[in-house]
């Protein structure tokens, strides 16, 4: 039976008989304005291969120069992941012949990384802190991008032609090692989960990359291996790992646990019937929540690395590296500690805004002069459903934490109630103006003029006698039907509380 044949073993079933170990290589693109060794520029979605020129497409004669803003942001990435920083690296050629590279050898760093030797620690949503270990963090240049054209899954197999675009080639990257993780049982996705989130929000709180998985410029790679069970009294470590899957350029948080319990379940599978893991690259599919075969690649593997004859050695002062560790921002985790108890969240609501990446909206929200809690109101219930069905990040909506603190002053100060405010956002994201404007232009401001109100109330009373009676006999709770009569006439634009009290005053019921 084949690997992509074999029938998966349940998840639960699996952690019986076997010890999950995983390792990620998390690939950082820069946000630097250029490219790692020439000065091309680094826009993402431009027009197909209009951002190359004769160093990144490897043009004979062309020298590559190293991009000193990307030595800075790799050795702040390095410093953060607890990593020592070498004295000197330096970066080599790793030859293979594929399109996406167009002088057949990738500039990357081999045996000598920029940092190493580091950790993160890593916090689940239980407070659980599992501390990853990183072996290395090295700088290296991005490929091109493939295309390929025709087919019904837009991979190479059954593709009609493929297209090369080279804007990417050449952007520089970090790439991020860890050690093996072992013991986490039915924790291990969960675990992978939060470590790539982790280094996310690391690399975000830096300021050395946009991390939006969504456009590659955060990838993981996601390696997964099982070793059996222990029995009693056996040394775990004298139990050997098996062969591992890499599974590639995982493009979601969700995606890296899901894929993880896939192959747990396929690998658990594989091995329970008698059959080999192929050490192999695999592809994650989100249609079908499933791995597929890629290359394979086994230790013997050779990219022929040699030293970069054209780059001299990366060689930081001591000096320079304190500068730099000087420069670190406060971690997101210990942030996160700090935000969630000035703003009084519980933990599932400070959990729920984190993975919504609200929390640096809300924060400039209250120091815009909302309350947390209006805060959380606004971006994780109206703005959230929008981002939701427009399929956008929060942050990409056409409205600032300033106008929606405007927004709940005018709520606080009763020109607009929460109805109305719902329809000021609509205004503010289709481009309107800020929230007074959208009031203004719209006519959306609260009636609170008594006579207009109390007009608006004998009109109700008039046509529904029978409540109007039941008032009079002292049932206050009927006026509930005359205050939505009136706010039904008005467009929701009457003030509800001011509706009725003026109804109960007007059958002596104030009291």
């Amino acid at each position: 039976m084949s690997n992509h044949e074999v029938e998966l073993m349940d998840f639960d079933q699996a952690l019986e008989q076997f010890d999950p170990a995983f390792g990620i290589e998390v690939h950082v693109e820069l946000n630097t304005n250029t490219k790692m060794f020439c000065g091309c520029p680094t826009d993402f979605g431009a027009e197909p291969n209009s951002q190359v020129c004769p160093v990144c497409l490897g043009l004979p004669g062309a020298l590559p120069v190293v991009n000193a803003k990307a030595i800075e942001s790799a050795i702040r990435l390095g410093l953060a992941l607890n990593c020592s920083i070498a004295p000197s690296s330096r970066f080599a050629r790793k030859n293979y012949f594929y399109p996406d590279v167009p002088k057949d050898y990738q500039i990357s760093q081999y045996d000598e990384p920029i940092a190493f030797d580091g950790y993160l620690d890593v916090e689940l949503d239980d407070g659980t802190v599992v501390r990853v270990e990183i072996e290395r963090a090295h700088m290296e240049e991005d490929a091109g991008k493939n295309v390929h054209v025709g087919g019904a899954t837009g991979r190479i197999q059954g593709a009609e032609y493929s297209l090369v675009d080279y804007n990417r080639g050449g952007i520089p990257l970090v790439e991020i090692v860890t050690r093996p993780v072992l013991g986490m049982g039915a924790r291990t996705p969960e675990v992978a989960r939060a470590y790539v989130a982790t280094v996310r929000d690391l690399a975000k709180a830096l300021g050395i990359s946009d991390v939006r998985m969504e456009q590659g410029s955060l990838r993981a790679d996601v390696n997964l291996s099982l070793r059996r069970k222990v029995a009693d009294g056996e040394d775990q470590n004298a139990v050997p790992l098996g062969k591992r899957s890499e599974t590639k350029n995982v493009n979601s948080l969700r995606a890296v646990e899901r894929s993880i319990r896939h192959e747990v379940g396929r690998q658990a599978a594989l091995l329970a019937s008698g059959g080999s893991v192929t050490q192999e690259t695999r592809h994650w599919h989100e249609d079908t929540a499933m791995t597929t075969p890629g290359r394979s690649k086994e230790e013997a593997e050779d990219y022929r690395y040699f030293p970069e004859p054209d780059l001299l050695p990366v060689a930081p002062s001591k000096e320079w590296i304190e500068e730099l560790r000087a420069t670190l921002p406060e971690s997101p985790a210990l942030r996160r500690h700090r935000l969630q108890e000035s703003w009084g969240y519980s933990d599932l609501e400070m959990r729920d805004v984190v993975n919504a990446a609200a929390a640096e909206l809300i924060e400039a929200t209250v120091a815009a002069g909302a309350t947390p809690a209006s805060a959380r109101k606004w971006w994780m219930g109206e703005l959230a459903r929008t981002a939701n069905n427009d399929g956008v990040e929060l942050a990409d909506l056409a409205v600032t934490p300033d106008q929606v603190a405007e927004l709940q002053g005018l709520v606080d100060s009763g020109r607009v109630n929460d109805q109305l405010a719902r329809q000021v956002i609509e205004g503010v994201l289709a481009g309107e103006g800020s929230p007074g404007e959208v009031v203004a232009a719209r006519g959306l401001e609260v009636v609170s003029d008594d006579g207009a109100l109390l007009a608006a109330i004998d009109e109700a009373l008039t046509a529904q006698p029978d409540v109007a009676a039941k008032i009079r006999d002292g049932k206050a709770q009927a006026a509930g039907a005359i205050v939505g009569a009136v706010m039904k006439a008005t467009r929701g634009q009457a003030d509800a509380a001011r509706v009725r009290e003026l109804v109960l005053k007007q059958f002596g019921l104030e009291g």
